[in-house]
């Protein structure tokens, strides 16, 4: 039986682009555990969308052995955890797998939102901290001044801080080392009933369901009859292993060890992230702590460009979902789009992954309608109704109030952005919690924002009013009551559902102005005025007009009485009259495409 005294378990967690993946990179370098030759630029991100990006979407584990100065051999499992706010479900179960988290911050960007979020994650589940200062090879980097704000953060040392170059390898073996004298070993009984933790899994279409876990107690091994706790499903083990960096079959993994399980799960639903696997036979009395199923927070539709491709779409969906449990996808029918899908997302970068994804790998042209979020409609007869389109929206007397999630959003930036941080905020509707000063030229600023303010372009706006040095992180803070109101578009007096939105009753002339304007300039000119008009129940808020086409149909009369004119003129008049009553307006594609861009929705809705 393995030594599990010299087993180390470890999470690295940072911001984004704060060099997690190099850094796991050098330490499979330095390990011996890839050769140079089959060596690549991040090696445990398996997707091109990671790479191209430069983000990591999927957790990955890998072990590693290797041999410290004390002359021990030490098996390390490391944990390179996605860094995007959208993914903190999946980052909070992975360092639930682990005893200890290297805390990396980048030496010319400092101490940023997200490794604010990340750290206190980290030290809520009881994480050791070993702190390191990454990209000391810049030249400009501030190793010094960010190891203070490191040290502050934790209330250590400054010295204490880890100064490493991730891209040149500078100082890893001594982080390697701080790793294994700080963190401590895993617990665990292999006599107690079998307890392991799911922290991430997905689909094989040869071998079904491989799952990602830590061994808590008992011992997990082939011939196993193991119970989901969550679903109570059950399954015979036919394959255990770990990741070294590939999949490698043992006998068994017993208490600290991290590596993955094959039972002939056949859909990820029933093998979710945060499940505990326990024995059938000899099931535990208890699950591990912390399960909880995914929520979705943003939604939206997704309509093929091409109607035909209506049952690929579909195909499409039910296949990512195999690998993905924590997006939602229902049928919806729009009378402008047609048939399609309304989806649910753990945010937007999760959208657009997915969107990207359908794109790439199946070849879908997609139409996405503007974002949403899912609101309460309060019934004066105590039901509460949800809302995640403006189609499911309800009105009139039986209605008693609504209710829009928010956030709890924490920002970090310079000092001299304060003021235009502060406007931001002010602008979406934000309700200040806190404000401080980290250090004479950082603050802090803690904000009640609501979702639906945070979804379109704020992260943007940040970026852009601090000139990028400004950073977002945002966590769930339930429901508060809100003035909400649906702006209707209409199109020669007819809806158009595609373009109806919820915003807030402040902003609702203004949203609506905006999407006219954008339709006048779109929607191509027919035989007879069209009016566009933007209305919140039956009252019209905004209004412009695309002015009739002109025939000459006093081309073909030439002298003579001007009686004549007269007539050609008044029968012209009469017949667009008739049209004016009659006519349809079709709506190009284009038209959709334009006004559906996230920019001309963003740009409504922060006006």
């Amino acid at each position: 039986m393995k030594n599990r005294l010299h087993i180390r378990n470890f999470a690295i967690i940072a911001h984004i682009d704060h060099g997690k993946s190099t850094l796991a990179d050098r330490l499979l370098e330095l390990t011996g555990l890839i050769p140079e030759r089959q060596m690549r630029e991040q090696f445990l991100d398996t997707m091109d969308l990671e790479r191209e990006r430069g983000i990591t979407i999927k957790a990955q584990t890998v072990r590693m052995t290797y041999e410290a100065g004390d002359g021990r051999i030490y098996l390390l499992n490391l944990v390179d955890t996605p860094g995007h706010v959208d993914f903190a479900y999946e980052v909070s179960r992975s360092l639930a797998s682990c005893e200890g988290a290297v805390l990396l911050v980048d030496a010319a960007q400092g101490v940023e939102a997200q490794t604010l979020a990340n750290c206190y994650m980290a030290l809520e589940a009881g994480l050791q901290i070993v702190p390191a200062v990454n990209k000391i090879d810049l030249a400009v980097a501030r190793p010094e001044e960010v190891a203070e704000e490191v040290g502050s953060l934790l209330g250590i040392d400054p010295e204490r801080v880890v100064r490493v170059s991730a891209k040149t390898g500078e100082g890893v073996r001594g982080l390697i080392e701080r790793v294994i004298a700080d963190i401590p070993p895993p617990g665990g009984d292999p006599e107690q009933p079998l307890r392991a933790l799911v922290f991430d899994s997905y689909y094989d279409k040869y071998r079904g369901v491989v799952c990602t876990v830590r061994v808590v107690e008992g011992t997990l091994e082939v011939g196993t009859s193991i119970k989901l706790m969550a679903t109570q499903k059950t399954f015979s083990v036919e394959e255990v292993g770990v990741f070294s960096p590939y999949m490698t079959p043992v006998d068994r993994l017993v208490p600290g060890e991290i590596g993955y399980v094959i039972a002939g799960i056949k859909s990820v639903q029933a093998a979710k992230v945060g499940d505990t696997i326990t024995s059938s036979e000899r099931p535990a009395p208890q699950p591990l702590a912390g399960y909880r199923e995914p929520k979705q927070l943003v939604f939206c539709g997704l309509y093929p460009l091409d109607g035909d491709q209506y049952p690929d779409l579909r195909a499409a969906l039910e296949k990512l979902s195999l690998n993905d449990s924590s997006f939602s996808f229902e049928p919806e029918t729009s009378q402008a789009l047609g048939f399609g899908f309304r989806c649910g997302f753990l945010g937007l970068l999760h959208m657009d992954i997915l969107k990207e994804r359908i794109s790439r790998e199946y070849g879908i042209q997609l139409l996405a309608t503007a974002p949403t979020v899912e609101y309460r409609i309060h019934m004066k007869d105590g039901r509460v109704l949800l809302a995640k389109s403006a189609a499911e929206w309800r009105t009139g007397p039986e209605v008693d109030h609504v209710e829009e999630p928010v956030v709890r959003a924490t920002m970090l930036g310079p000092a001299w952005a304060s003021g235009a941080l502060l406007d931001l905020c002010q602008q979406r509707r934000g309700r200040q919690v806190d404000f401080r000063y980290l250090s004479k030229d950082r603050v802090e600023l803690v904000y009640i924002l609501p979702l639906s303010e945070v979804v379109f372009d704020f992260n943007d706006q940040l970026k852009s009013r601090s000139r990028g040095y400004a950073s977002l992180d945002y966590e769930p803070a339930g429901y508060e009551r809100a003035e909400l109101v649906k702006v209707d578009i209409l199109v020669a007096g007819t809806p158009v559902d595609a373009f109806s939105a919820i915003v807030a009753k402040e902003k609702a002339y203004s949203y609506g102005k905006r999407i006219v304007e954008k339709l006048k300039e779109v929607v191509p000119r027919q035989l007879f005025d069209v009016a566009l008009q933007a209305a919140v129940g039956n009252r019209v808020i905004a209004r412009e007009t695309i002015k009739a086409k002109r025939k000459d149909v006093l081309a073909k009369c030439y002298g003579g009485d001007v009686t004549r004119k007269r007539k050609l003129l008044e029968r012209q008049k009469e017949g667009k009259k008739r049209m004016k009553m009659i006519g349809q307006v079709e709506i190009p594609q284009e038209a959709f495409t334009a006004v559906m861009a996230i920019d001309e929705i963003k740009g409504a809705r922060q006006r």
